[in-house]
C-alpha cells in the first residue's frame, strides 16, 4: 500500500480552536478525486465542507461523525498528500490518535487499563452515555486523540465499573442533586452547536466592553428611502442598508477603528467588511458583508440579500462568517429603544440599532418640533478603542444617517 498521510482538523477561522466533524462524505477504503467532499466540519454555526486537494484513497477513519476535536487532530489517514497543515497557522500539533480497536478484540474487563490520573478528556456524547450507564470515565480507556474517550469506548466498557475510591484525607463533596429532573422540570441535553455558542458567549464577555449611546434624527433618511424605493426596477432598501453604508463609510474615514485584537497583537484591516446579525432557525448568526470599500446602497442591498439567503438556507461558507472589525445588530423591529449588544470576537465593536421614536423637542427657536429619532448603542473593545475615538466614530455614523444624501456617493472617502 502507498504511504499513508494525515488528514487534519483544519483551522477554519482566526479564533477556531476545535471543530465538530458532523459527517463523513466517504467511507474507509473509498477512492476520491481532487475536489471530492471528504467530511463536513461545523464550527461557529457554519457547516464547512472539506474537500480533497488531490486524488487518493481513504485508508482509515480515526474520528467518528459527531465528535468534537481540537484543531490539528488527525481525523483520518489516506494515500493522498497531508492536508490541513497549511490552515493551522500557529496551532500546536495534536498527537496522532490510534485507530479504535474493534469490539471483538477488546481486552477482558480485568485486563483493561484505566485512564491515567488528571483531567478526563471525553466527547460530550461519551460523557452522556457514561452518566446514563453509571460508569466512571476515569476507569475507561480512550482510543481517541491523546487518550480522548469516545462514545465507542464507553459502549465497549464493562458494565457498572465501580467509581474509584476517594482519598480518605479528602473531604467528601456535597451531595449532588439527582440526575432525574424534579417535578415540573425537564432536562434538555445541549447539542454540540449550543455548547459551542455558549462557549463563544462566555468568551465574548471576557472582552473589556464599554458602551456609548446616542440618537440619530432620521426624518430625512426615511423620506429618501421612500423616494428611492418608489423607483422602478430598483432594489428595495431597508433602514439596515443605510446603517451598513454609514458604518462602512465611517470605517473608511477612520481606519483606526477597522482593527481587531488577536492574542498579543493588533490586526489592521485594509478592506471594509461589516457583519450583520440575523436571526435564523439555528439561532442568532452574524455573517459578514465583504468588500464595501466602493459599494453603493444598491450594491449593499443586493449583496445583503444574497448573503442572508445563504445563511437562512444553511449554505453559508466560512468566508461568509468571518472577517470584519464591527457588526450591526438591529432590534428596531422589536420596539426596542436601545440595545446594548455583545461584541462578536474577534471583532472589536458592534453597533446596536433601536426602533424609531416620534417625539417633540425644541428647535433652534425653542418651538416644539417633531423628530424621528433612532437609538444607537456602540459597544467597543477597550483594548483597542478609547472613549474619544469611539465617540468620534459613532458621531460620524450619526452625521451620515442625518445627511443621507452623502450615502448616495458610490465611493466612500478613504483617508490616505
Amino acid at each position: 500500500m502507498s504511504q499513508l498521510n494525515d488528514l487534519l482538523m483544519p483551522k477554519l477561522g482566526l479564533t477556531m480552536t476545535e471543530g465538530m466533524l458532523i459527517e463523513w462524505s466517504v467511507t474507509s477504503g473509498a477512492e476520491v478525486k481532487a475536489g471530492d467532499s471528504l467530511f463536513v466540519v461545523e464550527t461557529d454555526k457554519v457547516a464547512n465542507e472539506i474537500v480533497a486537494q488531490a486524488d487518493g484513497t481513504l485508508a482509515e477513519i480515526l474520528v467518528a461523525a459527531g465528535e468534537t476535536v481540537p484543531v490539528g487532530t488527525v481525523v483520518a489517514r489516506w494515500t493522498g498528500p497531508g492536508q490541513g497543515a497549511d490552515d493551522l497557522a500557529d496551532a500546536p500539533p495534536a498527537p496522532a490518535p490510534q485507530p479504535p480497536q474493534p469490539a471483538a478484540e477488546a481486552a477482558p474487563a480485568a485486563a483493561r487499563e484505566p485512564a491515567r490520573g488528571g483531567r478526563v478528556v471525553a466527547t460530550p456524547l461519551a460523557r452522556r452515555l457514561a452518566r446514563e450507564a453509571g460508569l466512571d470515565l476515569a476507569q475507561v480507556s480512550g482510543s481517541g486523540p491523546g487518550g480522548r474517550i469516545k462514545a465507542a469506548d464507553v459502549r465497549q466498557a464493562p458494565p457498572a465499573l465501580p467509581v474509584a475510591p476517594r482519598d480518605a484525607a479528602s473531604p467528601a463533596p456535597a451531595a449532588r442533586a439527582s440526575l432525574a429532573p424534579a417535578a415540573g422540570e425537564q432536562r434538555i441535553e445541549a447539542s454540540a452547536l449550543v455548547q459551542s455558542m455558549a462557549r463563544r458567549m462566555t468568551q465574548a464577555k471576557q472582552v473589556p466592553h464599554f458602551y456609548l449611546s446616542a440618537e440619530a434624527e432620521v426624518s430625512a433618511l426615511l423620506a429618501l428611502r421612500q423616494r428611492l424605493n418608489a423607483q422602478a426596477d430598483a432594489p428595495r432598501l431597508t433602514l439596515n442598508h443605510f446603517v451598513i453604508a454609514a458604518v462602512a463609510r465611517a470605517l473608511a474615514a477612520m481606519p483606526h477603528q477597522n482593527r481587531i485584537w488577536n492574542d498579543d497583537h493588533i490586526v489592521q484591516f485594509q478592506g471594509i467588511d461589516v457583519g450583520v446579525a440575523v436571526s435564523t432557525e439555528r439561532g442568532l448568526m452574524a455573517p459578514v458583508l465583504h468588500g464595501l470599500d466602493h459599494a453603493s446602497l444598491d450594491d449593499i442591498a443586493a449583496q445583503s440579500g444574497a448573503l442572508l439567503g445563504r445563511v437562512r438556507a444553511g449554505k453559508a461558507t466560512r468566508e461568509d462568517m468571518s472577517g470584519g472589525a464591527i457588526s450591526i445588530s438591529n432590534a428596531g423591529m422589536f420596539n426596542v429603544t436601545y440595545m446594548a449588544p455583545i461584541i462578536n470576537p474577534p471583532q472589536s465593536a458592534i453597533l446596536g440599532v433601536g426602533s424609531i421614536r416620534e417625539l417633540f423637542r425644541p428647535d433652534e427657536q425653542g418651538a416644539p418640533a417633531l423628530r424621528r429619532e433612532m437609538g444607537l448603542v456602540l459597544a467597543a473593545d477597550h483594548r483597542l478603542h478609547d472613549g474619544a475615538s469611539a465617540l468620534a466614530f459613532l458621531n460620524h455614523v450619526i452625521d451620515l444617517l442625518q445627511d443621507p444624501y452623502r450615502l448616495l456617493r458610490n465611493r466612500p472617502h478613504t483617508k490616505g
